[in-house]
């Protein structure tokens, strides 16, 4: 990457420094997770547990008109089994239920034999439960045959059985299990408020190590990420190239061009998406480097006030990738020229991102602009450029779809295939719609302070690029070649 301010220096980044900086970031990923899943566990240990030492569910009210609750749990192997068992996987389980008068039947016993039992007897089996609103997952089992009595049978490892409350206390075992709650008389239509807990030493171990070893993959991420952006420098020895012109008055720092190539095929886009699969591996590496090193980078300007140089050519790096790969398909089927491999500048694509380096950068914004002052352009970007989200209740799943410019880019590129010529209107109006999300892209991305703007600057060409002059033609040597003639005739 040449230097924009014009000292002669280029910053290089290698495959090896590019494979350095996608370990770190993924090393720091695993880092981050384990110290966050560290520091889950020792909150829980020191605020979720209750007078009696026990981490506890809250009461929720199950009804059932069958004649049995039942709820399967997998604890590994039972001991004797071949292989390493814990003594006490979970500690003490603990179970508490009432139905008020009704005299109450909480047991737990081997699955197997619990199976057996319950053959042919209707129950509910209870799989899971979801809060924010409570409901259960559960799977109603017919049958034809009453229970018997839970309390005439002798399988019962830990059982209670009386009305009123009633709590079932049991020490552990590897195996498979089952957790059955009925009325003690077998009758069927069983109504209870239960809760469940566990009381463990092992919570605060578990997770003070994992803590432990977050922070030593976060300090092996930084060791990587260091190696792969210490930049190998290169002073020039031709004299250094003359400064860019100056962006016109009012643009924004951030330019994105693109150049629609003349004679375009006309089926190729088809296939286009599918010969992007390398480009697309390498680069969901590459951003996960990127979020990671956009973290960094947020800290250094909260301390510094500058964005560290290293830092911002990578990123900036990855957006001009992803700029290429989509002009070359997703948004925008505007070249057959399949994209470099490549962080650089490239000016030779037709597709070219830049952004200004800024020389300092505000201390208070980073900590407001990249989620809270962005986020009315963020709604706007969401129907540019489509998305993807977390819906719910209930079932969570991810939802989401393509956006306004994927749609154009089709219909774009369906133009072409049937009149052989592409849009240039649609081109014209698409580039508007990427320039825009770019923008927000660079000043999310904590690289600029000015607010992106609200306005769709339409063209190949952005507002703020300066048109390359055209190259120099060969010499004129006209003269030369009436002075060669004049002489021959002499």
């Amino acid at each position: 990457m040449t230097d924009p301010g014009g000292r002669g220096e280029s910053r290089r980044l290698g495959p090896g420094r590019v494979m350095l900086l996608i370990a770190g970031a993924f090393v720091a990923l695993v880092g981050l997770a384990l110290t966050a899943g560290g520091g889950v566990l020792v909150w829980a240990h020191a605020t979720q547990r209750d007078g009696a030492g026990y981490y506890t569910t809250a009461t929720e009210h199950f009804s059932t008109p069958t004649y049995a609750l039942t709820s399967r749990i997998d604890l590994g192997r039972a001991p004797g089994e071949h292989g390493w068992t814990l003594a006490h996987p979970v500690g003490t389980v603990r179970i508490q239920a009432s139905a008020g008068a009704q005299a109450l039947f909480v047991g737990i016993a081997a699955q197997a034999d619990v199976d057996r039992w319950m053959a042919g007897v209707a129950h509910e089996r209870v799989a899971g439960a979801n809060f924010g609103p409570f409901h259960t997952e559960s799977t109603v089992v017919t049958g034809d045959r009453a229970a018997a009595p839970p309390l005439d049978q002798p399988f019962w490892v830990a059982s209670v059985s009386g009305s009123g409350p009633q709590t079932l206390r049991w020490p552990s075992e590897g195996g498979r299990w089952a957790i059955v709650v009925m009325n003690a008389d077998a009758a069927p239509g069983v109504a209870a408020d239960v809760s469940a807990g566990a009381r463990t030493g092992l919570l605060l171990p578990i997770g003070v190590g994992f803590g432990a070893f977050g922070l030593l993959f976060l300090l092996g991420a930084a060791v990587l990420l260091f190696l792969g952006l210490r930049h190998q420098v290169q002073v020039g020895a031709a004299a250094a190239p003359a400064p860019a012109a100056a962006a016109p008055p009012g643009t924004y720092p951030a330019r994105l061009d693109g150049h629609l190539d003349p004679g375009l095929s006309r089926w190729r886009w088809l296939v286009e998406w599918v010969l992007l699969i390398p480009h697309a591996i390498v680069l969901a590496f590459l951003w996960l480097a990127a979020a990671m090193l956009t973290v960094v980078a947020g800290f250094a300007i909260l301390f510094t006030g500058r964005y560290p140089r290293s830092i911002f050519d990578f990123n900036l790096g990855v957006m001009r990738w992803t700029w290429r790969v989509s002009f070359y398909a997703v948004s925008a089927f505007g070249t057959d020229r399949y994209p470099p491999f490549s962080l650089g500048p490239e000016p030779e694509y037709p597709a070219t991102f830049t952004i200004d380096y800024p020389e300092r950068l505000s201390r208070g914004l980073v900590l407001v602009k990249w989620w809270l002052l962005a986020l009315p352009h963020y709604l706007i970007v969401a129907v540019f450029a489509g998305g993807w989200g977390i819906a719910g209740p209930g079932a969570w799943r991810i939802a989401g779809g393509g956006g306004l410019i994927a749609l154009l880019a089709v219909v774009a590129a369906v133009v072409l295939a049937v009149r052989g010529r592409y849009p240039e209107s649609i081109f014209d109006f698409v580039m508007g719609l990427n320039r825009w999300c770019y923008r927000v892209l660079a000043y999310a991305a904590l690289m600029r302070d000015e607010y992106p703007p609200f306005r769709l600057d339409t063209g190949g060409l952005d507002p703020g690029s300066v048109p390359a002059a055209p190259p120099p033609g060969p010499p004129d040597r006209s003269g030369d070649l009436v002075e060669s003639a004049n002489r021959s005739q002499l």
